[in-house]
């Protein structure tokens, strides 16, 4: 798959989420499979762009190519902007957020909101896409209210508009992340459009992927909240997709040492304070299901440095491999977990 000029190394693409999809998460499902990885949303509030937590957003310091920065706004000038912005900071791909369903982004009339408005979704897909010289790709969902999805007039006006990919989640803005993604319209969207499309939502497994590559048509998928703690999903599908046949589960030898790679990546990137805190919600996501793990957590929230954080949960998988605990299990139940949502 091609966006732009930049061959994909696989179809399998990490989802843009806030808070979690910074640096050393992108890197880190890349060195599991993943093809492509778009960074957390930044803001076209020029105001906010040097502000700490926008510049950790757009530290892409030795990430694989190619790079794609995501930029959410509302004012056409201000994203043409930011899309300038962030190519002048190393992006290679500029990806506009129109699929953010939270309140505070909806609020600003940004992300899903834009939805509401197809003139102005006209004037902000034809602004940035001329005021730069890298691909521009679109995330988005199929409406804002269910009853009223418009995405065949916005997928067809991204394209006129020199969109190089489309990726589309198959929810609302209303549906939030309830309900179950639909595919249909995304399946409508790619037999209608000729860039390529990305489905986007509810892709928790590898039989789900296949499912909705071969159901939709589409030339990838995008795979956000069943990476959480779980980034080696990225080479599970691609086994799967070549093979038909299924990995064995990771052992908790290799969790262990995954998670601890993970901390140690993050503690350097945010420093102590931060490390520590965002740290947190990673530890979660990678224990959750096993043994012991829910008194665990709630001893972890309470440490307050990096040095004792990465210690108790060394010792708490020390622990897991003294008992001969394993992975499969729980997989299963992460999967079965992920699919009742």
């Amino acid at each position: 798959m091609y966006i732009g000029p930049y061959q994909l190394s696989n179809n399998l693409i990490v989802a843009p989420m806030a808070g979690v999809t910074d640096r050393p998460f992108r890197t880190l499902c890349k060195y599991f499979g993943a093809g492509h990885a778009v960074s957390e949303m930044m803001t076209s509030d020029k105001t906010l762009r040097m502000s700490k937590k926008s510049l950790y957003r757009a530290n892409f310091d030795g990430e694989l190519a190619p790079i794609s920065a995501q930029i959410a706004g509302s004012e056409p000038a201000d994203l043409a902007e930011a899309a300038r912005y962030q190519v002048a900071n190393g992006a290679q791909i500029v990806d506009i957020n129109m699929g953010c369903p939270a309140k505070k982004v909806c609020n600003k009339l940004a992300g899903s909101a834009l939805l509401q408005d197809e003139d102005l979704v006209a004037r902000i897909l034809d602004t940035v896409v001329a005021a730069v010289d890298v691909p521009v790709t679109l995330k988005t969902r199929l409406g804002y209210l269910n009853g009223h999805e418009n995405i065949m007039r916005v997928a067809k006006r991204a394209e006129e508009a020199g969109i190089a990919a489309l990726a589309l989640h198959g929810r609302t803005r209303e549906d939030m992340y309830l309900n179950t993604a639909r595919y249909s319209l995304i399946k409508d969207v790619k037999d209608m459009l000729s860039i390529p499309v990305i489905a986007n939502g509810d892709i928790d497994s590898p039989e789900k992927a296949k499912y909705v590559l071969d159901y939709t048509g589409a030339d990838a998928v995008m795979i956000g909240r069943a990476a959480q703690g779980r980034p080696w999903i990225f080479r599970e599908i691609a086994h799967y997709l070549k093979t038909g046949e299924h990995l064995a589960a990771p052992s908790i030898q290799e969790v262990k040492e995954v998670l601890l790679g993970h901390l140690s990546e993050l503690y350097e990137f945010y420093g102590e304070y931060s490390g520590c805190r965002i740290s947190r919600k990673h530890i979660a996501w990678y224990t959750k299901g096993l043994r012991s793990s829910n008194e665990f957590r709630q001893s972890m929230y309470k440490v307050e440095s990096t040095v004792e954080q990465y210690k108790v949960v060394e010792d708490y998988f020390n622990n897991l491999l003294i008992h001969g605990e394993i992975m499969s299990d729980v997989q299963v139940e992460h999967v079965n977990l992920l699919e009742t949502k």
